[in-house]
């Protein structure tokens, strides 16, 4: 297993990765997120291009997990970090998340933060045993302030969700 970066040729895969990831939701009563469309190939392709989009691939270099992540007020975002079911408890998304910390602090970026649904044991709870915790309000920057007024205009606030952030 590695990380690198996405290549084109593979963008396809990530799509795929993503919708099978997003499967397990729908048995949590989320099923507009389990139908809910991956990033679509241009906006992959623009993280790419930027370097912005990871991948953990296998022995053969087959992805089996990805994130892309964006700056945003002087941190690292993540923007979608998701493991194909079939490769889950190998360790893949700390892997990315912490390749992710690494380079964001060679940067000179303080921190990685995202946002992320509270109730759901992959999420938040998840990034907690990571090191993230829930911002508060007050907390929150313009970015992520303008990242979850999208998210509310998209629906996404039919479930609880939080901002996150782990220091570097």
């Amino acid at each position: 297993m590695g990380i690198r970066p996405a290549v084109a040729a593979e963008l396809p895969l990530l799509q795929d990765i993503e919708r099978a990831a997003g499967e397990p939701f729908r048995f949590l009563g989320m099923a507009a997120i389990a139908d809910d469309e991956p990033p679509a190939l241009d906006l992959l392709e623009h993280c790419r291009r930027e370097g912005r989009a990871w991948v953990a691939a296998d022995d053969e270099g087959h992805p089996l997990a990805y994130l892309i992540h964006d700056e945003v007020d002087g941190t690292a975002h993540v923007e979608q970090v998701s493991v194909h079911p079939a490769a889950a408890h190998r360790r893949l998304g700390r892997g990315l998340i912490d390749h992710l910390g690494v380079r964001a602090a060679g940067s000179g970026l303080d921190a990685l933060t995202l946002t992320t649904f509270t109730e759901v044991p992959w999420n938040a709870p998840y990034y907690a045993r990571l090191g993230f915790r829930v911002l508060d309000e007050a907390e929150l920057t313009e970015g992520l302030r303008r990242i979850r007024r999208a998210e509310k205009e998209s629906g996404l606030d039919r479930w609880p969700r939080v901002c996150m952030r782990r220091e570097l």
